[in-house]
């Protein structure tokens, strides 16, 4: 059996999920690997076959998204090109992790897929949302990445189809300890803000930053990072709590391991403002941005005590033979 892989290279969410499904996946399959966008730090850890720009939203160090760079870095046309080129009919599969390229070459070329993401949760109207829907962004994520068959992944199971969360081996056989500082990962702030407010709360702080490529440097009690797997999985499994975005990931990991979390949407993302309603109801910290405030509310989450520890057990085994099940039934 031939399967092909589409994996999202916006974030370091995707990539991370991909490399456990690689795990699995080649046991079962002959499988090749496309990655479309290049905002990724993390190392898929397998060989990709098909690599193109995508369409992709590039981050920016306020708090959003860079509309201006991504609408400038598009390549629209090149895009459809790819979409028309893609070989999807010599595959039995195609797995798409919200990649429109493998989506819609499939979906126009009527090849078998399966879309195995986080965004494919939003497709049941019981997935939490803010009081304030968003209807266009809600279109946008229905057909970015259209797929047949959808199997998403939450916070929890909010519908049939839908699995909690796909957690690194690197963070389950973890020696999960306390020593005592926080990790930060927040891509779309800049360095030099986080500094500002995060020296004025006494703590220790490991940031990991999407900005920053050399060597780690401290200034106070705030330490800078590069983005590295390693480096990220050894700081989270140590540390006191979380500050981050309100991705998928990183939060899902922080609720696996009992730490304290704090989360902080990004401007403008539609998604994140979901995660965060979803992780509210759980009783995790929410705040709306960094501004003259932000200083109070990271006290008074540093001297709270409210941890909420998730028993997320490992589903991949069990979908990945799911998915092969489809692939023999359709043929």
């Amino acid at each position: 059996m031939r399967i092909l892989f589409g994996v999202q290279g916006t974030g370091n969410g995707h990539v991370s999920r991909a490399r456990e499904v690689l795990r699995y996946l080649p046991r079962y399959a002959d499988v090749d690997v496309l990655v479309s966008g290049t905002q990724y730090n993390v190392d898929l850890g397998f060989e990709i076959k098909y690599k193109f720009p995508g369409l992709a939203f590039i981050l920016g160090k306020d708090g959003g998204i860079d509309y201006w760079h991504s609408v400038k870095n598009a390549k629209f046309y090149k895009l459809l090109t790819d979409i028309s080129k893609l070989p999807v009919e010599k595959y039995d599969l195609i797995i798409s992790d919200f990649e429109p390229i493998t989506a819609w070459a499939s979906k126009l070329k009527g090849a078998k897929s399966v879309t195995l993401s986080h965004q494919a949760s939003f497709l049941s109207p019981k997935t939490p949302r803010p009081q304030k829907k968003n209807y266009p962004v809600e279109l946008i994520m229905r057909w970015y990445a259209p797929c047949l068959i959808p199997i998403g992944f939450h916070f929890e199971r909010y519908d049939t189809f839908i699995y909690t969360p796909v957690i690194r081996q690197e963070i389950r056989d973890a020696d999960v300890t306390n020593n005592g500082h926080y990790t930060v990962y927040i891509p779309f702030y800049g360095d030099d803000l986080l500094i500002k407010h995060l020296s004025k709360v006494d703590v220790k702080w490991e940031v990991f930053s999407n900005h920053y490529k050399g060597n780690p440097y401290t200034q106070g009690n705030v330490t800078i990072y590069p983005v590295s797997n390693d480096g990220f999985v050894k700081s989270l499994t140590s540390c006191e709590g979380l500050l981050s975005g309100a991705g998928f990931e990183t939060p899902a990991e922080a609720l696996f391991l009992g730490k304290k979390l704090m989360v902080i949407p990004m401007r403008g993302q539609y998604e994140q403002e979901c995660n965060a309603e979803a992780l509210q109801r759980l009783g995790v910290h929410v705040v709306k941005t960094v501004d003259s405030s932000f200083d109070t509310i990271l006290r008074n989450w540093i001297d709270s005590s409210n941890v909420y520890r998730a028993d997320y057990v490992n589903n991949l085994p069990s979908i990945i033979e799911s998915m092969l099940e489809i692939a023999v039934e359709r043929k």
